[in-house]
């Protein structure tokens, strides 16, 4: 159950339900941010007095397009495409693209809207964004993937540019969709602007550290939230939901801390491995092979696969929910609750219901909403741009500490934040009204924007 909101937020949230009917998520979403920020009110009449919620709750601009493309076969078929550019008082729009059957308008202004927050967190000057498409890439050749990112770009490309809006990957969009959508970027416009997309190949133009960023920052985050409560993520066990991108470099960065990873997942079931996941193992099964989690099991014979598993049954110390929206839910987080989990950081954007919110904060574990725990992958494609814009290149490492230190300070504002308005250790709180009031002096200071 979602919190009461306050009397001045009510009128907010029911405007933006009536004039965004059908969009569960995106109201999931801008209701978990204003059900924080009844102090800021009290403290910033100013905002309320300017409207600053009601304009950011509002894209400044909404793209939908059509993308049609031809398969092997020479069959025809049309996909829906997005960019939602919501916000940008801090900098260009900044944000992924998905592709997944799920995608719809709702979907990419939940992310979007999120997106303004996170990228406010990282300090850097970045706005808030989001894209995606209704294409399934499973089970498409790389031709035919290559023709759908051609397509796509041919019509996008006139609203990018690296001082307007800059794309890049999120489900189902790695290093080979970004590597098509570049091409077909420099091809018509013949300018080689690196910083227009991030999530680039190493040879042109891409960050040391991106691929890990994400699920390195949520870990990095994890640990900060352990420390504030004088421990660590060292002999911890860990369940790790997902097996892309960010759950496999949660696992790395986890087991490099001396905490032990034991169960991760994909959309057909979950591998427990109470030895510990041989990351290696799962590298192989998932950038490599591109088979199902299940083949785990074929290799290592003592664990164990539960088709159609819920992961969050397995008894864990840390959890950090790294595959998609709303994966957990209240009945989930009681479970955790029960069997002794101390922190949950999200990986994914809002894997957590507000029901299953609710319960963590009950029972005081530390909890790290998306936009503050998984805030790494953003910051780290800033950096890449910083890399374009000066046409240099860093070192792996000195990415990865530039990456370190922009996740310890996110914790500590959020946990600054949250002791300033008398909620300590309350992440949520503390991410949102952090984020928003970076967002809302700067568009005070622009005017009516």
């Amino acid at each position: 159950m979602a919190a009461r909101l306050d009397e001045k937020l009510e009128p907010i949230f029911q405007d933006v339900l009536h004039r965004n009917p059908g969009e569960a998520e995106f109201h999931q979403a801008v209701h978990e941010v204003l059900e924080t920020l009844g102090p800021v009110l009290v403290k910033y009449p100013e905002f309320a007095e300017k409207k600053i919620i009601q304009r950011i709750c509002e894209p400044e601009r909404q793209i939908i397009f059509r993308v049609p493309w031809q398969d092997d076969k020479g069959e025809i078929h049309i996909n829906r495409a997005f960019r939602v550019e919501f916000n940008s008082a801090l900098g260009p729009y900044k944000g992924g693209m998905r592709f997944h059957p799920s995608v719809y308008l709702g979907i990419i202004k939940f992310l979007g809207f999120e997106q303004i927050f996170k990228n406010a967190l990282t300090g850097l000057p970045i706005g808030g964004g989001k894209g995606g498409s209704d294409f399934n890439p499973k089970g498409r050749s790389d031709d035919e993937i290559m023709r759908f990112c051609q397509s796509l770009m041919t019509e996008l490309y006139r609203h990018l540019g690296e001082y307007t809006d800059v794309p890049a990957g999120d489900i189902g969009v790695g290093g080979r969709e970004i590597g098509y959508l570049f091409g077909q970027y420099k091809r018509i416009t013949n300018r080689y602007e690196s910083g227009v997309l991030t999530g680039k190949g190493l040879d042109w133009g891409g960050s040391r550290a991106r691929t890990e960023a994400t699920g390195y920052g949520t870990v990095f985050f994890t640990q900060e939230m352990l420390k504030a409560k004088g421990d660590s993520l060292d002999g911890k066990t860990v369940v790790v939901s997902g097996s892309g991108n960010v759950a496999i470099y949660a696992i790395e960065k986890a087991h490099q801390l001396g905490a032990k990873v034991i169960a991760c997942s994909d959309s057909g079931g979950i591998i427990v491995d109470e030895k510990g996941i041989d990351l290696d193992t799962v590298k192989r099964i998932k950038e490599v092979e591109r088979r199902r989690i299940s083949a785990y099991a074929d290799v290592h014979k003592h664990a164990r696969y539960v088709e159609d598993g819920n992961i969050w049954t397995v008894p864990c110390d840390v959890a950090l929910p790294c595959a998609t929206q709303n994966e957990l839910n209240g009945s989930d987080a009681r479970t955790l609750v029960e069997n002794g989990c101390i922190a949950v950081a999200e990986g994914a954007n809002m894997p957590t219901t507000p029901e299953g919110v609710q319960i963590f904060q009950e029972a005081k574990l530390c909890y790290g909403p998306g936009k503050a725990a998984n805030a790494g992958g953003v910051a780290t494609s800033a950096l890449e741009m910083q890399q374009n814009a000066s046409r240099d290149t860093w070192s792996f490492d000195y990415t990865e500490k530039r990456l370190e230190e922009i996740m310890i300070n996110i914790h500590k504002s959020c946990y600054e934040t949250a002791g300033e308005f008398d909620a300590p250790d309350n992440y949520v709180l503390g991410a949102n009204i952090t984020g928003f009031i970076k967002v809302a002096r700067a568009m005070d200071a622009m005017g009516l924007i």
